[in-house]
């Protein structure tokens, strides 16, 4: 009797487990690794916001080769060193064949050692620095611009902005450097002078100090580079201290509907260089899929706020989609391989990656298109 009833748990067992197996081998896991709490974690919870509709849009329509796709989070806290933990929770725990990250370019930089060391793939939707995709790593897809793609697209405005002199301040980390040198390049090369580059720590709240040392130069621009939360704060102290300037802000990550919302007048005329304009889908390289984003974004009750940031979660989790779909097989090397031949209509533009850095180490990098947008009267409206 004792010997029948193991037997049948045995049985039973062993159907369980391949229940189980058959669901799990329906199912594909997507890593994303943003900060979700912490000094930038507005926007971390934006893009993750965005990757979920990706995904939903995604298994509503059949799914990957017939497997639902779900996404892994993990949370890097704003911190670069918990960035690296997280790639390596995703990859070693989860098992997650790639992964969409991570926001900033510091946490970027500190992940992309894990995703040499166990080669699995990443594609970076956020991060600008330049070296990201010039240091010699395989394993990187980015589909957001580089601080010097940016400041080439901008060079276009610098006439009819009547730009002459510019000052610069920046938040001190690899994103924020990494854009004062690309755009100082730039603004030289078009025959502006550039007076002061000034630094803040991204934890900083009070910036007078940095503001009393442009308030004395004779520049006609200031360019600011930093996250929203910050750049609230600057807008705000910028007014209070009666500091006149063209104000104008990059890196796409600005949100200038928090700005309307948080910064009040502070915000009024000031400019700032995006990825993706929400308030004129059409602009979109893709049209039609932008404003089915736009207004699903609005079906679920999300900021609005978070639409330039939530985009990039989108288009990040259909290229990694795409690159799984031509793989055919949920399998890191492979999908890394099927990420060079992906050719998809992004938001911000086509998503085609081309080599970049050493040679036999190349990253992949596309080239979205950059939009300048101005706050007036609390809209916000195209500078063509």
């Amino acid at each position: 009797m004792k010997e029948s009833w193991l037997k049948l748990n045995l049985l039973v067992a062993a159907a369980c487990f391949s229940v189980a197996a058959a669901a799990q081998s329906n199912v594909i896991k997507i890593g994303v690794n943003q900060p979700l709490t912490g000094v930038v974690a507005a926007s971390g919870n934006f893009v993750t916001d965005g990757a979920r509709i990706a995904a939903d849009e995604i298994n509503a329509k059949g799914g990957i080769n017939g497997a639902k796709v779900q996404l892994v989070i993990e949370d890097s806290k704003s911190n670069p060193t918990e960035a690296a933990n997280a790639t390596e929770k995703l990859i070693v725990r989860d098992k997650v064949p790639v992964i969409l990250g991570a926001w900033s370019s510091t946490y970027t930089l500190a992940a992309m050692p894990k995703l040499m060391e166990y080669k699995v793939p990443m594609v970076v939707e956020t991060s600008g620095a330049d070296k990201i995709t010039t240091s010699g790593n395989p394993y990187v897809f980015r589909i957001c611009p580089t601080n010097d793609m940016e400041a080439k697209s901008f060079a276009r405005h610098v006439g009819p902005l009547n730009i002459r002199k510019a000052d610069l301040l920046v938040v001190n980390n690899d994103w924020g450097r990494g854009s004062a040198e690309s755009f100082q390049r730039m603004l030289e090369g078009k025959g502006v002078k550039v007076g002061r580059v000034v630094t803040m720590d991204a934890t900083a709240q009070d910036m007078t100090s940095q503001l009393s040392q442009l308030k004395g130069t004779d520049a006609d621009t200031l360019f600011v580079t930093t996250a929203v939360e910050q750049l609230t704060l600057v807008l705000k102290q910028i007014q209070s201290l009666g500091l006149k300037r063209q104000i104008i802000t990059l890196g796409g990550s600005q949100s200038p509907d928090q700005l309307i919302e948080h910064a009040g007048s502070a915000a009024a005329g000031t400019m700032h260089n995006m990825m993706f304009a929400p308030w004129v889908p059409d602009a979109s390289a893709d049209p039609a899929t932008a404003r089915a984003f736009v207004a699903e974004w609005s079906k679920r009750n999300y900021d609005k706020a978070g639409l330039t940031e939530g985009f990039r979660g989108y288009d990040g989790i259909r290229t990694i989609a795409a690159a799984i779909a031509k793989a055919g097989a949920a399998d890191p090397e492979k999908i890394r391989a099927a990420l060079w031949d992906i050719d998809i209509a992004g938001l911000t533009g086509r998503i085609k990656f081309e080599k970049v850095g050493p040679q036999g180490r190349e990253s992949g990098q596309s080239t979205p298109n950059t939009y300048l947008v101005k706050i007036e009267n609390d809209k916000v409206g195209i500078v063509n």
